[in-house]
């Protein structure tokens, strides 16, 4: 199972958080920044339903598969 890690970051004249190269929206204060990433990381722990996908490779090729609701990332916040 994959990790996501949420960092707190000076961005755009304010705070955000970073998902590897993604930044969040801006936020006036570190606070309200670390705030928004907690509630990101809880809501990727929340399960969902078990259902087909369909997803395209690198390479171009399609690839189906079921994927679990229950199989959820381990999250945390650091900055």
């Amino acid at each position: 199972m994959a990790d996501v890690h949420y960092q707190i970051v000076e961005h755009d004249g304010g705070w955000a958080y970073k998902v590897g190269d993604v930044f969040s929206e801006a936020f006036p204060t570190h606070d309200q920044a670390r705030d928004a990433a907690e509630r990101a990381a809880a809501e990727q722990k929340v399960p969902g339903a078990t259902e087909p996908i369909e997803y395209q490779d690198p390479a171009g090729a399609w690839h189906e598969e079921v994927a679990q609701g229950d199989d959820r990332p381990g999250t945390d916040v650091k900055g």
